[in-house]
């Protein structure tokens, strides 16, 4: 990559910060979509998630916060700049942007995102380092959803996503385990709510990889229900073809259009794009 450049952040290269959030020609909907226990089916339902969408007429970026980049290469999608460029100044967030399918971009991730994030240990100022992806989408605003895939890391890119964000989306796998990166989850959106102006709320818990007929589902399924009322998705059920898709480098509506993890997924899209606040 070269030489490091300086992050594009207030006081280094004179960005104004305004608000948190900043101003937006229309109102884009930030969703990070995060877990901190990993095989949550997490990118999978960005993919899937964002697919959908678009396929509403809807425009939509998805960002790879994960240094594994697993967006691009499930969607077959290259690019020679990445979000590491964006954020450590090489480039413009517009230059990285790469058409995946129609209505549908990416921004793809790589290995480099671990110099991004000794970067932004760098800084003094706490709040500089966990606002430099805000800084960095801020100009792109022709979008009706932005997802951010976020790491299942606890690190300064994922509170630079929380930060970016204004809804969270977390997958959850049908074991006790995940009902633990869960709870890590929202006692970070605690966290983050306590940041003066910025708000951030939990719009779906979306329960991954369900088995109808396992018991272990049901209880864990219960379990979401007690204590995420009125916040828990229809399941996205355990379907091979959801697996196949990635390989093929396809989302699952492009595999598998009448398979079960295609009618689910559609369902969760519906949900989301019918979401009031």
């Amino acid at each position: 990559m070269g030489k490091v450049a300086t992050f594009p952040v207030p006081g280094i290269m004179g960005i104004d910060t305004g608000t948190l959030q900043g101003h937006r020609t229309h109102m884009t909907r930030i969703l990070a979509i995060l877990n901190y226990k990993g095989g949550t089916g997490k990118t999978t339902t960005v993919i899937n998630l964002a697919a959908g969408l678009a396929l509403r007429g809807e425009r939509v970026l998805a960002v790879d916060l994960d240094p594994q980049g697993s967006i691009g290469v499930s969607l077959g999608v290259r690019h020679p700049r990445t979000i590491s460029h964006a954020m450590l100044g090489h480039a413009p967030a517009a230059d990285c942007i790469v058409p995946a399918r129609e209505n549908f971009d990416v921004i793809i991730s790589d290995t480099e995102l671990f110099q991004v994030e000794g970067e932004l240990w760098r800084f003094n100022n706490d709040s500089v380092a966990r606002r430099v992806l805000h800084h960095t989408l801020k100009p792109i605003t022709d979008y009706d959803y932005i997802l951010l895939d976020c790491s299942h890391a606890i690190s300064l890119l994922t509170q630079n996503a929380l930060l970016c964000a204004r809804e969270l989306l977390v997958p959850i796998a049908m074991d006790y385990l995940a009902m633990v990166g869960t709870r890590q989850v929202l006692q970070t959106l605690k966290t983050v709510g306590r940041i003066p102006g910025h708000q951030l709320r939990l719009t779906l818990v979306v329960p991954t990889m369900y088995h109808v007929q396992y018991r272990k589902d049901q209880e864990v399924m219960a379990l979401l229900h007690r204590y995420f009322d009125g916040k828990v998705a229809e399941p996205i059920r355990s379907n091979v073809r959801v697996a196949e898709a990635a390989s093929h480098q396809k989302t699952i509506f492009e595999y598998a259009p009448d398979s079960a993890g295609a009618v689910d997924y559609a369902r969760l899209v519906e949900r989301i794009a019918n979401d009031v606040g």
